[in-house]
Parts: C-alpha cells; sequence; structure tokens
C-alpha cells in the first residue's frame, strides 16, 4: 500500500520566502533517499476556493508508511526543516492510497 505526503503551502508577499528556496533545494535528495517519489512540486496552481489559495503544492508517494516516517524524522530532515518553517505558512497531511 502506497502513502502519500500532501503539502500545500502558502508564502507571504510581503515577508518573502526567507530560507524557502534553499530548503526546496535541500529536501529533495533526503525526500528521494527514503524512497520517496515527487509526484507533484509546483507553483502552477488554479484555486477552486477563495479559503484555500496556497502559493504552491507538493504530493510525494513512499512505497510504506515507515519509509515516510523515517523521511520526515530523519536527522538530515530535521536539519534543514527550520528553513521551511520559519519561511512559509505549510499544512501537511498524510493519506493512504489504494
Amino acid at each position: 500500500m502506497s502513502w502519500y505526503f500532501i503539502v500545500d503551502t502558502y508564502i507571504d508577499e510581503q515577508a518573502g520566502r526567507g530560507e524557502y528556496d534553499e530548503y526546496i533545494r535541500l529536501v529533495k535528495p533526503i525526500v528521494e533517499k527514503y524512497g520517496g517519489k515527487y509526484l507533484v512540486r509546483t507553483e502552477n496552481i488554479t484555486a477552486l476556493s477563495v479559503k484555500r489559495t496556497p502559493n504552491r503544492a507538493i504530493v510525494i508517494k513512499f512505497d510504506s508508511r515507515e519509509q515516510l516516517d523515517k523521511c520526515f524524522s530523519s536527522d538530515e530532515y530535521k536539519a534543514i526543516m527550520s528553513k521551511r518553517t520559519n519561511s512559509v505558512d505549510s499544512r501537511a497531511i498524510i493519506a493512504e492510497g489504494l
């Protein structure tokens, strides 16, 4: 059964992106090291609700929940996480696939 890590990101135009671009560059090899495969990684988004208008969307597929958990609890990920959390508002969910 596949597991999906789904994120939408909101970027404050006045505050800017901060270290978020560096986070984007650094996170990809970490995700791939733990078996994650990017299915969506884009800022080309059409919002269907005025209440939810993210600037960026990411969908990552993992073959197991264990791989997903190891990735986002790894020391490598923890070392860069603040580059995201201090720069943008990201909202994530984990979903089991069919």
